[in-house]
């Protein structure tokens, strides 16, 4: 009777939290623009000055820098990435100002320092006149150390050092504020005459802001042009057809299975089709913690990795049928048949895995999306249509709840004929 109980409390549980849960969670899920619109380029990054180099640093910043600039325009939840040595991809899920965000990401990231005019004396914060550009400072001169008081401090370095000693003598006890386009990150005050082309930069900030700042200026120093090699424009509409034709298609194939492994398995497939919709919740509610975007690539490796969960089951069962149909009881078949199966279906998963692990780590855009995606399908599968689904079975089977062979899908015919 414990055991009865116990089965029915773990199932009204995970039902209520899956119904409790699920509405909330599909709607908060993040498309991706194949299946909400938008649009996606591929830039080729290039040095402005002859001489100069990509950096993989220089290429993560200007990556940064250009995700910094979508969010500047309203954009919500860009995706950026680096590929390779010298390449981003930008893709935008629901934008409708494609032609004003293609214009702005093609400016090189633009840092420079500013001074107030007489003009700006009647708008406090406001730095008009442009004293330095990033390709005056020395390349990778930025770097960030402590000053006696233990404060973070950032020194630069520039190219002109006579060029230094005017701005600076001209604006001694005035503010020189850093821009990075259009954005201030910081505006510190001249304290001295500096002669030889160094300077330190000190505030009150963080270890983590220091980072950022000498980083910023950095990027600066090696401006990126940026060429586009590769676009393509998903529309809202055509992308909602493509979410709803593939919400369509899982639901029918989600049925069809449901139906086909409790008409083949019984007992044992109705627990199997309720870890399915476990598991399906269970992915979905990681892809939300994660903050993962749900492509098409992405819902053809959860679609995969349902299939791989659904073997797993057959596997185990027909495996548990055979048992029964030697003479076994009910329960040392479950127990035998379950262990018997158990290393083969580990084998399939892990391979699975490592196959997954191999694409991620080798492979970009869409291909490390779909790795992704199967890795965690496959481990979500083994916690639940593995040992949830046995955990389940093994409680019915102890309670003498299923003990004929028919609630296995096995004939007694079967049984004696053997």
């Amino acid at each position: 009777m414990k055991r009865i109980l116990s089965f029915i409390v773990v199932v009204l549980i995970t039902t209520g939290v899956m119904v409790g849960t699920s509405p909330g969670l599909l709607n908060s899920l993040k498309l991706g623009l194949d299946l909400k619109g938008g649009f996606e380029i591929l830039y080729e990054a290039q040095p402005l000055e002859a001489g100069q180099r990509v950096t993989s640093q220089s290429l993560i910043q200007t990556a940064q820098s250009l995700e910094r600039r979508i969010n500047a325009l309203g954009t919500t939840e860009p995706e950026v990435t680096t590929e390779g040595s010298n390449r981003i991809r930008v893709r935008l899920a629901g934008v409708s100002n494609e032609a004003e965000v293609r214009s702005m990401l093609k400016k090189p990231a633009e840092l420079t320092f500013r001074s107030a005019t007489a003009a700006d004396a009647k708008k406090p914060g406001q730095y008009s006149k442009i004293e330095l550009r990033g390709n005056d400072f020395v390349e990778n001169g930025a770097v960030v150390g402590y000053d006696q008081l233990n404060q973070p401090e950032i020194s630069i370095k520039v190219k002109d050092k006579a060029k230094f000693a005017e701005i600076t003598k001209r604006l001694l006890n005035k503010e020189l504020a850093i821009f990075l386009d259009d954005e201030l990150l910081s505006a510190p005050t001249v304290r001295g005459e500096l002669t030889d082309g160094s300077a330190s930069i000190t505030g009150n900030y963080t270890r983590d802001e220091a980072n950022k700042l000498a980083d910023t200026i950095n990027l600066g120093a090696l401006p990126l042009k940026l060429t586009e090699k590769y676009s393509q424009s998903v529309g809202a509409t055509l992308g909602q057809l493509s979410l709803d034709q593939t919400i369509r298609a899982g639901l029918i194939g989600s049925i069809i299975i449901l139906v086909f492994m409790i008409a083949m398995f019984r007992v044992p497939g109705i627990i199997a089709s309720f870890c399915l919709i476990v598991h399906t919740w269970l992915v979905l509610a990681i892809f939300y913690l994660g903050g993962f975007v749900l492509t098409l690539p992405g819902i053809a490796a959860f679609v995969l990795g349902i299939g791989m969960a659904v073997d797993a089951n057959i596997i185990t069962y027909e495996r548990i049928k055979e048992e029964i149909k030697s003479g076994k009881t009910i329960r040392s078949s479950v127990i035998a048949g379950s262990k018997a199966s158990f290393r083969t279906v580990m084998d399939a998963n892990i391979t699975t895995i490592i196959a997954a692990a191999v694409m991620f780590g080798l492979g970009t855009g869409s291909v490390r999306g779909f790795a992704l995606v199967l890795i965690v399908d496959i481990v979500t599968s083994i916690l639940t249509n593995i040992f949830f689904s046995r955990f389940l079975l093994n409680l019915l089977v102890k309670a003498d709840v299923v003990k004929k062979p028919k609630y296995f899908g096995v004939k007694e015919s079967d049984i004696s004929a053997l």
